[in-house]
């Protein structure tokens, strides 16, 4: 007996009313993105390792996919290397390639390598799947798709208020209330400099960026297995674990990081960002809106652990699910430059489909006209019934309305278990006598209704 197929860990795959449910989430996020001005590209699946290696951190590289090259890879290695089975110094001679990881690297090497073709401020959004071998856990996949927005070219503030905006309007269509989540890597840069451990502003950010998943014991503890003195963790406690309202942070942190010129600018963005984004909505400086609205938090505990962030840094999360981050995102000054291409300054979003998918999907807040799939069925009695219901059902479909015709002149019940298997509420039943009277019998599957009609009225009765 044959293998049952599987698919990979961490992948999924999805039916058609997933995939109607999953395209209302990329189309809303589509719509607002051209809204406000953002263009869409797209880029191969696949990136040179060279591209990709060393702009996530070492804990990013380490969950990159590599591809295998083609042909003898195995040529060009020594008997020594490969008795050495040293995973990762055979992987970089065999393996040229790799899954991309996320969309803002390839969006970086894109920019540059079109720089000549480019108006700038490039505003580009993206909706493309991308990969990460990561252990596999609820809401965290191998394969998930992202919806990214960036502005290169400019260092405005407002660009970081109008992405914000984009995330308030998203979720508002949605129906998802959220907590944004706001910090500034200058802020964490000044926080390293006044616990005097300024060169390890990576190992701080990475370890701190973990708190509200393993807890305050064991990030302490990570920080002193990075060499971080006792001293410097001790003056990080009251920081990281700073409460109030935003005002309220904001004033205490420019007492705190009074010495560190780095971070009280960092301070000065937040604020701006802040008010702006709360005149906009004509509010006070957002701390807590209502509970109808969504909600904008400074927290000092967010790092969002990617080298590549130098300001701004966003994250948010579902307010009525136990979930992860569903959008991150922040601005990264010099990531263009390593691809030769310094000065070029960069902020964006990425709105993570999947865990929206599930978040949509445990609140029940998918629209019934996003999911349905054909609105009409035309029931086939032979060939004459046929070929008269092909011409009601182009006019139908021109009409707008989704509709299809049973393919096989099969028995009634067939027909209607077909209908009832796709949640169709409308079948037209065209027999000897509908033909005759130029008509067509509607049957409305919820109710049992049923009712002789023109194509004119039976194009009203649907679509009223």
């Amino acid at each position: 007996m044959a293998a049952k197929p599987g698919i990979p860990k961490g992948t999924r795959d999805f039916s058609p009313v997933e995939m109607a449910k999953r395209n209302y989430i990329f189309n809303t996020i589509r719509d607002v993105y051209h809204l406000y001005g953002f263009q869409q590209i797209e880029t191969p699946s696949m990136e040179m390792l060279s591209t990709l290696m060393g702009k996530y951190g070492d804990e990013g590289d380490k969950l990159l996919f590599k591809i295998q090259n083609s042909g003898d890879y195995f040529s060009g290695l020594t008997d020594e290397e490969l008795l050495s089975r040293d995973a990762a110094k055979l992987a970089s001679k065999f393996c040229e390639k790799g899954l991309r990881y996320d969309l803002t690297v390839p969006f970086a090497r894109y920019v540059v390598m079109h720089r000549d073709e480019i108006s700038f401020p490039f505003k580009r959004y993206q909706i493309q799947p991308v990969w990460r071998a990561d252990r596999p856990q609820k809401g965290r996949y191998r394969e998930f798709y992202q919806c990214d927005a960036d502005v290169v070219g400019s260092d405005s503030l407002l660009n970081e208020v109008e992405l914000m905006q984009i995330v308030d309007e998203v979720f508002t269509r949605f129906g998802i209330r959220v907590c944004i989540k706001i910090n500034n890597r200058k802020i964490l840069t000044g926080i390293a400099e006044i616990i005097n451990e300024a060169d390890k502003i990576v190992d701080i950010t990475v370890a701190i960026d973990k708190l509200d998943k393993i807890g305050l014991e064991n990030v302490n503890k990570e920080l002193a297995e990075k060499g971080i003195s006792a001293e410097a963790i001790d003056k990080l406690q009251p920081i990281i674990l700073l409460q109030g309202s935003n005002s309220e942070k904001l004033e205490t942190l420019k007492q705190v990081l009074a010495s560190s010129e780095t971070g009280l600018k960092g301070v000065e963005e937040c604020e701006f960002i802040l008010k702006k984004f709360a005149s906009l909505r004509k509010t006070e400086m957002p701390d807590l809106f209502d509970d109808k609205t969504n909600q904008i938090e400074l927290d000092l505990t967010l790092a969002r652990g990617l080298n590549y962030y130098t300001g701004a840094i966003f994250e948010v999360k579902a307010l009525d699910v136990q979930i992860g981050s569903i959008t991150g995102g922040g601005r990264y000054d010099n990531l263009t430059g390593v691809f030769g291409m310094p000065g070029v300054s960069g902020v964006g979003i990425s709105f993570g489909a999947d865990r929206i998918f599930d978040v949509l999907n445990q609140l029940e807040l998918y629209p019934k006209e996003a999911v349905n799939g054909t609105e009409l069925l035309f029931v086939n009695f032979g060939e004459d019934e046929a070929d008269y219901s092909l011409s009601v059902l182009t006019k139908v479909r021109a009409a707008g309305i989704r509709a299809e015709m049973y393919p096989d002149s099969a028995k009634m019940k067939k027909q209607m278990t077909y209908a009832n298997a796709k949640n169709i509420p409308f079948v037209a039943i065209v027999g000897e006598n509908e033909m005759k009277e130029n008509k067509v019998l509607l049957k409305n599957m919820l109710s049992g209704e049923q009712t002789l009609l023109g194509s004119d009225e039976l194009i009203a009765a649907i679509r009223p």
